[in-house]
């Protein structure tokens, strides 16, 4: 079951470039009865090896913007400790509360987009919009020669803040941060999708991996019974995601996404308030 799950979660983050340890966390929680801070290095192990797989892939089709993931992942590894202090001294019931809200705002941000986007394929659905290559921005422009980002001291802020947020939230809740770091890309940046995933990707690879570490060296232990079913899973499923991302409709995709985020959310809800 727990290979299946990870099967899952990484077909998931394939189609997605995102929602990897949002879904790996709750559903975790209701396979195995841990709470959420023992099931979060799980997830974000898992997350980890598999988001390695796809940047790796994603690497040989030139769609990782190498310095701007290390960049996000630098800054995470700043905040990451902050949150898991935090979440150490905060009670399951609040953690879980707070987990359910985000999955609840993801949830209704993608229905939004979906519903207001055309029907048209798309690399991911969780920022579903029509591809543009040459987006214009005010913070990140693409070097029309080189097709790279131009490091202008607005553009550094934005991906800096990007990198703290997604750091915050890796430490405090063990998710990888794509939902959020998809749509902060496509919306500040000339990056086209592909490329938003595939740089994503790279930056939860080693933001996961450095909160993992630095939970290791806080003392925390990672559950190898639970966690190489899930990794051998994942590594399994986001290979074929990556395969079937360009041929699925993206707003359809969304839409399921969305669905399974709300149903997630409620029942994390239910759980946290003693209905379940």
């Amino acid at each position: 079951m727990i290979f299946a799950l990870g099967i899952f979660i990484g077909l998931v983050m394939g189609l997605t470039g995102a929602g990897g340890a949002i879904l790996a966390v709750p559903l975790l929680m209701v396979l195995t009865g841990l709470p959420l801070p023992q099931v979060a290095l799980v997830a974000l192990v898992t997350v980890a090896a598999a988001a390695a797989l796809g940047a790796y892939l994603a690497w040989r089709k030139s769609h990782v913007r190498y310095r701007a993931a290390s960049l996000m992942a630098l800054i995470g590894a700043c905040t990451a400790p902050l949150a898991l202090a935090i979440a150490a001294v905060t009670p399951n019931i609040w953690l879980s509360i707070l987990f359910s809200i985000i999955l609840g705002f993801v949830a209704l941000r993608l229905w939004r987009q979906a519903l207001s986007a055309p029907q048209e394929p798309s690399a991911s659905p969780v920022a579903l919009q029509q591809e543009a290559e040459h987006k214009k921005s005010p913070f990140c422009r693409l070097n029309d020669s080189t097709g790279r980002l131009i490091w202008t001291g607005s553009c550094t802020l934005c991906i800096a803040v990007t990198g703290a947020v997604t750091g915050f939230l890796s430490g405090l809740l063990g998710v990888g941060g794509g939902f959020f770091i998809v749509p902060a890309l496509h919306n500040t940046t000339e990056l086209s999708m592909h490329s938003a995933v595939g740089t994503s990707l790279m930056a939860i690879a080693l933001t996961s991996a450095g909160v993992v570490l630095v939970a290791m060296l806080k003392g925390h232990a990672v559950p190898l019974p639970l966690t190489l079913p899930m990794v051998g899973g994942a590594l399994l499923g986001i290979s074929a995601g990556r395969v079937l991302a360009p041929r699925l409709a993206g707003a359809k995709l969304q839409l399921a996404f969305a669905g399974l985020l709300s149903l997630v959310a409620l029942d994390m809800a239910a759980r946290a308030a003693g209905y379940l």
